[in-house]
């Protein structure tokens, strides 16, 4: 196999000492996986090959034999594919939590980096988080956006107005914190409050401050995917994301894209065109998404128009009390529950039992009242977790994922088991991406699925040793079975791990060996650009 030059220097330095160190004609590795298929994340075609490790390291790849690489522990992978560990482009994992900090939904699709902070709401303090990360431990490699959303909420509130300058100057000044410290980039959530009630020129402005650091990322859930109320425009939403980026001087990642709504079945060429043709200008655009047609968001954003949540919860209240007020949410809530394809088309995944695992159709009818006004009485008491079934076209999904600049993603978070019923995203993204793209329906071949899960994020996040199987690279490594791989979780029982996953390395230490899941917590805080964050440290 063909000997790849490694851009990380002390990578380099680590295989030169590795083999000046054993004139002998054996060289040692702390692993070894014999006899794979190896698929390196860069696209090309696979090949058989061992892969030896050394502390958090690969420290080869080719044949052992021939080479004289010996291992204390060796493990025979023939018949199986060994892969680059996967990236989440866009993750909700429950990392600061008892519950979610072993990562193992993510872990048994293969997933060893996620990112996070994203859809706006990442806060400042990234180094604080980063610290509790490296004391208390997680499952997974994860790195960090600072927030829009958050930023204008720290200083605004949830008021629908432009910023003045004070306050604009405020809001930079809480990206720049974030940024310092390492983030990667603002995220935005600009169909959520209150991004949304920013207007394009504020959210550049912001991205200028991002834009000033090295591989800064605008990452964006742009404002409407096609459901939004009233409608932004479906070609209009991903031109201005686009324009955010390519005015401020950001890589550009849109998340979850798609073509929200049946009204958008088949539309999906449409968005992918503005995505080509700002890649075609110099612009760096990509996407990210997942291999479900449903969403999951919160019962305010898909019901209420955004107009009536201005000032907050007590203002939205104090509408819904006001007779003349509330019979326009009354009528708007109508309007969007028809674009969302109706009331029995939202499924709820709230943590409060008499609502998990219901449509807010069922619940408005054991209430005896229209869905709108259901809605309204549920988010007298707080909003609520809920999927969107059937939003996503899933023509529109196969047609996206044979796009090269389309990573993959999970959008997912594992809630635990207060929640019952809850989008099985979490525990099936990537796994389902494999068994239904490539290998039942053979519509991209696994090289080229391997590469939207690893080295195509790699590359846009800038990482130099981390997304590829190359010698000299940090050992995130995933072992697949692919008679075996199946996405488990469904709607009704999503709290199921995918099979087929074999072994996962997180820098070079198992959390999952011979299929079952170890409970390493060898996960690391990673900074803007894939530098680890060291605890005491700082920032970035």
């Amino acid at each position: 196999m063909t000997r790849r030059r490694t851009r990380a220097a002390g990578s380099m330095l680590l295989v030169a000492a590795l083999a000046a160190g054993c004139a002998s004609g054996e060289r040692e590795a702390d692993l070894l996986f014999l006899g794979g298929t190896v698929v390196d994340g860069s696209g090309a075609d696979s090949v058989h090959a061992d892969v030896g490790v050394r502390g958090d390291r690969i420290v080869f790849v080719g044949d052992a034999a021939v080479e004289g690489i010996v291992a204390a522990d060796t493990l025979d992978v023939s018949g199986l594919v060994v892969t680059p560990g996967f990236i989440d482009m866009h993750s909700h994992a429950e990392l600061d939590t008892d519950h979610g900090r072993d990562a193992r939904a993510f872990l048994f699709q293969g997933i060893t980096t996620v990112a996070l902070g994203v859809d706006g709401g990442g806060e400042s303090d990234v180094a604080a988080r980063m610290e509790r990360w490296s004391r208390d431990g997680i499952g997974v490699n994860a790195f960090l956006y600072v927030g829009h959303n958050a930023a204008r909420r720290a200083v605004m509130g949830m008021e629908a107005r432009a910023p003045t300058a004070d306050e604009l100057e405020r809001m930079k000044a809480y990206v720049r914190k974030g940024m310092e410290e390492g983030a990667y980039g603002l995220s935005s959530g600009l169909f959520y409050l209150p991004g949304n009630y920013a207007e394009t020129q504020e959210v550049i402005e912001l991205n200028r401050v991002a834009a000033a650091y090295p591989g800064a990322i605008y990452d964006t859930h742009d404002r409407d995917l096609g459901a939004a109320y009233p409608p932004f425009g479906y070609l209009k939403s991903i031109a201005e994301g686009i324009r955010i980026g390519e005015e401020a001087g950001t890589k550009v990642i849109f998340s979850h894209f798609n073509a929200q709504g049946a009204h958008n079945y088949g539309r999906a060429p449409e968005g992918a065109a503005l995505i080509e043709e700002a890649r075609a200008r110099g612009v760096e655009v990509a996407g990210a998404h997942h291999m479900y047609t449903a969403t999951q968001s919160n019962l305010r954003s898909y019901t209420i128009p955004s107009w009536a949540v201005a000032g907050g919860d007590t203002a939205m209240i104090r509408r819904f009390d006001h007779p003349d007020t509330v019979r326009i949410i009354h009528r708007q809530t109508r309007e969007m529950l028809e674009i969302r394809g109706g009331a029995d088309h939202l499924l709820f995944a709230d943590e409060r039992p008499d609502l998990n695992g219901k449509t807010l159709q069922q619940v408005a009818h054991e209430w005896g009242v229209p869905p709108s006004e259901a809605a309204r009485r549920i988010l007298r008491e707080g909003n609520a977790a809920v999927m969107n079934l059937g939003l996503y076209d899933a023509w529109n999904l196969r047609y996206l994922a044979q796009k090269p600049w389309m990573m993959t993603c999970t959008d997912g978070r594992d809630p635990g088991p207060s929640r019952p019923v809850t989008h099985p995203r979490a525990f099936g993204s990537f796994t389902k991406k494999l068994r239904d793209l490539v290998l039942d329906e053979e519509l991209i071949t696994l090289p080229f699925a391997i590469r939207s899960m690893s080295g195509l994020a790699a590359d846009f996040l800038g990482w130099t040793d981390r997304g590829y199987l190359r010698e000299g690279y940090v050992a995130d490594i995933t072992v697949l079975d692919l008679d075996e791989v199946q996405d488990m979780a469904t709607y009704e029982n999503p709290h199921r791990y995918s099979r087929g996953t074999v072994h996962v390395l997180v820098n070079g230490t198992f959390a999952i060996r011979d299929g079952e899941a170890t409970m390493a917590l060898a996960g690391r805080p990673l900074l803007r650009g894939g530098a680890v964050y060291e605890a005491g440290a700082g920032g970035g």
